[in-house]
């Protein structure tokens, strides 16, 4: 289950180079969008840190999972989104400011609810605690370099080059697409042995939970009335998780490889769906954007 050089030292560099270029795509106007109408905001925390897991704990109960899976998916279902989730949402022409401001503020949030959930479902399934704490201060320098810093870089080179900025977004989604193609390589080479054991385990629930995810974050969106890329931007925060804190806490602090199995096999199986998500999005984007070109060229002819 151990990541090797190409992810544990590779993937944090390829992902703080395309944070640079998705902050070449954004102005201080967008995240001000956001405090000025923070219903994506709140949405997006409510469904991610509250209804993910409640789902989780529902697919538990209807598929009859072995606790130690069962655990496992609480787990994964708490963790927030990362910055694959906000590559993402870039793919798929979401609001990028949204789903950054969404990671930072659900990462913060984790440290406290995922511990929560993560003993209630220790003693739903297992009849036990154990207590478990999240390193504050590693979660805020892993934001701050990993996600902050570079988007602050690429907002910088924007103001000072707008000529090159604007070319950004068609190379960022370049060079992320064939970043996550490498990713899912890497990650699907690494499990190789165990591939047909964990995805028996831990395959189908896994799947719907990753389904229900996205489904349930388009909904609510469509719900509240959101604008089409603030909801693509909650669907990838709430399908595309961090599977590497849900590795650290089954790994590093419940010390339980089973447990472990569902983050490992979602760290994989989020991609495919994410890269449906996007080209969902692109589709949308290109439907608004002929339906806006035919709307013009009626109001001309009005003229």
């Amino acid at each position: 289950m151990e990541s090797g050089p190409m992810i544990s030292i590779g993937l944090p560099i390829a992902l703080f180079i395309i944070m640079v270029g998705i902050g070449m795509t954004l102005t201080a106007k967008d995240f001000h969008q956001v405090t000025v109408k923070p219903a994506g905001l709140v949405v997006g925390t409510i469904t991610q840190i509250l209804l993910m897991p409640i789902v989780a704990f529902a697919l538990c109960w209807l598929l009859s999972l072995p606790p130690a899976i069962a655990v496992g998916l609480v787990i994964i279902a708490a963790c927030p989104g990362g910055t694959t989730s906000n590559l993402f949402t870039l793919l798929a022409r979401g609001n990028v400011a949204l789903s950054i401001v969404l990671t930072v503020s659900a990462s913060l949030i984790t440290i406290l609810s995922l511990p929560f959930f993560t003993n209630y479902a220790l003693r739903t399934y297992f009849g036990a605690e154990q207590e478990i704490v999240l390193p504050f201060a590693k979660t805020v320098v892993m934001l701050s370099v990993i996600v902050l810093l570079p988007v602050v870089i690429g907002m910088l080179v924007r103001a000072w080059n707008p000529h090159l900025a604007s070319r950004a977004e068609g190379i960022v989604s370049i060079f992320g697409a064939l970043v996550l193609l490498i990713l899912v390589v890497g990650l699907v080479w690494g499990m190789r042995d165990r591939i047909d054991e964990l995805a028996t385990q831990a395959g189908p629930s896994v799947v719907l939970l990753n389904i229900l995810g996205v489904l349930l974050g388009l909904m609510a969106s469509r719900l509240c009335g959101l604008p089409s890329r603030e909801g693509l931007a909650v669907a990838t925060e709430l399908g595309i998780k961090n599977g590497t804190i849900g590795l650290m806490v089954t790994l590093t602090l419940l010390h339980s490889s089973e447990m472990s199995v569902p983050s490992a096999v979602y760290g994989v199986l989020m991609f495919p769906s994410g890269m449906l998500l996007a080209l969902y999005g692109r589709k949308k984007a290109r439907e608004m954007e002929g339906a806006g070109d035919k709307q013009a060229e009626e109001i001309g002819e009005a003229g």
